[in-house]
């Protein structure tokens, strides 16, 4: 199995409660025909390109405080360093961790760039550890993936991603419920992913109860032994409460399927967001029970740094990478490879 398609079993009982189906509209289900998969990278190529932007900052911005002789420690270095870190968004709390670590090791010592770099760069990995990174899969039946975020985060763009990554690099049967029913341009593309990759996609009526769809998505996948089921949401802003009570009614008709239902509720944060991604990752975990981060838009970013205080903060694993437009530029996070490709000459 690839580095993508590692799983961490969870024990569930696969037993589906009988249930009345929640009212709305009847959601349609289609399919399509499967389309050829689309070219994979290489693992670390995809994922230095998305760091490109956060990496110049780190090796431009530190490299351009050093002499040929070096320099010795002082506030002013300090302070300067502790200025290039704050610039890849990693927040005031590790840059200052980082900070004291070369305060610690180096203090009024002449230094040359590769031994700050090095202590960088150990203190950014031991930032980076996480466990249970894994995708949480059933240990049978259906494994229901919820997937939420704000408006422009990246989030349909995303699941197209992951559905791809299951269907096409694990062979993995596919379901997609399109329960954003308040845009029908989420629908809509939605639905030219679906064909694209050729995957089942279960659709409602615009305006309809999302969590209808939900159910019915949910439904489907029970009903043709499909081994992800993948469920989209309105693109909310965390702070409009009757929106995340919403996103909490779609979590609880799902159970009345699958009671563990859904396994996963992935938040997928746009890494152009900064800091902005912290209070986004606050609200969907106090609404909805977040189990893990998409991490967006990677590529366009010189915020990669934010991984770190959204690792500290909220005991949040990245599950998954964005590093580019295409369905197939999407890598699971590997904490050594992130650190890796972001001190990558």
């Amino acid at each position: 199995m690839s580095l993508f398609g590692r799983f961490r079993g969870k024990g569930k009982d696969e037993q589906a409660g009988a249930a009345d189906e929640p009212a709305a509209g009847a959601p349609e289900a289609s399919s399509a025909t499967p389309a050829a998969p689309p070219e994979k990278k290489g693992l670390f190529a995809g994922l230095r390109n998305a760091l490109r932007k956060t990496a110049s900052v780190l090796r431009t911005d530190i490299r351009d405080l050093f002499g040929a002789e070096g320099r010795l420690l002082d506030d002013d270095l300090l302070r300067d360093v502790f200025g290039a870190l704050i610039k890849t968004d990693m927040g005031v709390a590790p840059a200052t961790e980082i900070r004291e670590s070369l305060k610690k090791e180096f203090r009024g010592r002449k230094v040359k760039l590769e031994d700050v770099m090095q202590v960088v760069k150990a203190k950014f990995a031991e930032m980076m550890q996480q466990e249970h990174g894994e995708l949480i899969r059933a240990e049978s039946g259906p494994t229901v993936v919820m997937v939420v975020g704000v408006n422009g985060s990246g989030k349909t763009t995303s699941i197209a991603k992951l559905a791809n990554h299951f269907h096409h690099e694990l062979g993995l049967r596919v379901v997609l419920g399109a329960a954003d029913t308040f845009r029908a341009a989420a629908v809509e593309q939605l639905t030219i992913w679906a064909e694209r990759i050729g995957v089942d996609i279960v659709k409602g009526q615009q305006g309809g109860d999302p969590a209808s769809v939900a159910y019915k998505a949910v439904e489907r996948a029970v009903e043709t032994n499909a081994d992800i089921c993948i469920v989209d949401t309105a693109g909310r802003l965390q702070s409009q409460v009757n929106l995340m009570n919403q996103l909490t009614k779609i979590r609880r008709v799902m159970t009345k399927l699958i009671p563990d239902a859904p396994h996963e509720v992935l938040l997928v944060i746009d890494a152009t967001a900064g800091q902005n991604g912290i209070s986004q990752a606050k609200g969907f975990s106090e609404a909805v029970q977040c189990t893990g981060i998409v991490l967006s838009k990677l590529d366009g970013s010189a915020k990669g740094g934010v991984v770190i205080p959204i690792r500290q903060q909220f005991d949040l694993p990245v599950k998954f990478v964005g590093e580019g437009e295409k369905e197939a530029d999407l890598s699971a996070f590997d904490p050594a490879r992130f650190v890796d490709a972001l001190f990558d000459e």
